[in-house]
């Protein structure tokens, strides 16, 4: 009789708890914007972290809240704000889509003073010890960058990391993942975009003593064009917001004396051709 009167028991405070639970979802349920889940969809679903949030539902929540822009998708670049913004019935401007280029043009052959390195084989671990080389601003070469990359658009070759555009996300991944902070992100408003291949800030006779293309300084770019080019601490920087059209960059390239600018991206149509030649006959037997 007790163990059936035990059971009444918990079995009435069971009934009421689940009844109390019941009325408190209700009356607490907070009503989901249906355009969270209809920006979520229309995002490319990489969860890369790119944007800022943890995955593209926190993303997709902060744009419908506007605490975001619309525009903050790196991967999904213009056409998914385009998409979102018709979602949420607003208008986007045309933007460019962020891929990281390398602010390092130093192969292998061109470093000067690297000493002999026997620890793990990280950029971060080696950065602690700092005389793996004679740059202390150059490329580490353990490739950091390769491994944090989710889409296999990187690799490491000759000393440097290669970048491969047509799998490359602009997640942002490989900039947050060097030490050195060699790798930015930049607006691609063309489908090649000029960079200056060096981080060193030191003056021309310290650059010359570590690095055979290392940026020293010399102005050049910034009498030939003053608006797209800057020299801040003996390096040339480019302003973006002013990049000018080709022929105008050609002639700048053309007198830098260290070779200290480098093209990123989609080649030339020729040059893509030379080098397909090039690695065709490579790949032919002896």
């Amino acid at each position: 009789m007790t163990l059936l009167l035990a059971a009444a028991v918990l079995f009435g405070i069971t009934l009421v708890f689940a009844t109390l639970l019941g009325i408190a979802k209700e009356k607490l349920r907070v009503e989901e914007d249906p355009r969270i889940p209809a920006v979520t969809e229309a995002l490319p679903a990489a969860n890369c972290g790119g944007c800022g949030f943890a995955g593209c539902a926190d993303f997709a929540k902060a744009v419908v809240e506007q605490r975001v822009a619309c525009d903050g998708c790196p991967v999904g670049g213009f056409k998914t704000a385009a998409r979102i913004a018709e979602i949420l019935g607003i208008e986007v401007v045309q933007s460019y889509p962020y891929r990281p280029v390398i602010h390092c043009g130093a192969k292998t052959g061109d470093k000067k003073g690297v000493v002999e390195y026997d620890g793990v084989r990280s950029c971060v671990e080696a950065n602690v010890v700092g005389v793996t080389q004679g740059c202390i601003y150059g490329c580490l070469g353990f490739g950091d960058c390769v491994a944090s990359c989710n889409y296999g658009a990187m690799r490491m070759e000759d000393g440097l990391p290669v970048i491969d555009y047509a799998k490359c996300t602009g997640c942002g991944a490989c900039v947050r993942a060097c030490p050195r902070n060699i790798i930015e992100s930049i607006p691609f408003k063309q489908e090649r975009m000029l960079v200056i291949a060096c981080s060193n800030k030191e003056p021309a006779r310290l650059v010359k003593q570590v690095c055979t293309v290392g940026c020293v300084g010399c102005k050049m770019c910034q009498k030939l064009l003053a608006d797209m080019f800057q020299i801040k601490d003996n390096l040339a920087y480019i302003d973006y917001e002013h990049y000018a059209g080709e022929e105008d960059r050609e002639k700048v390239i053309a007198k830098c004396p260290a070779d200290a600018m480098v093209y990123f991206g989609k080649p030339k149509p020729e040059y893509a051709e030379m080098l397909r030649q090039e690695e065709a006959a490579a790949s032919q037997p002896v």
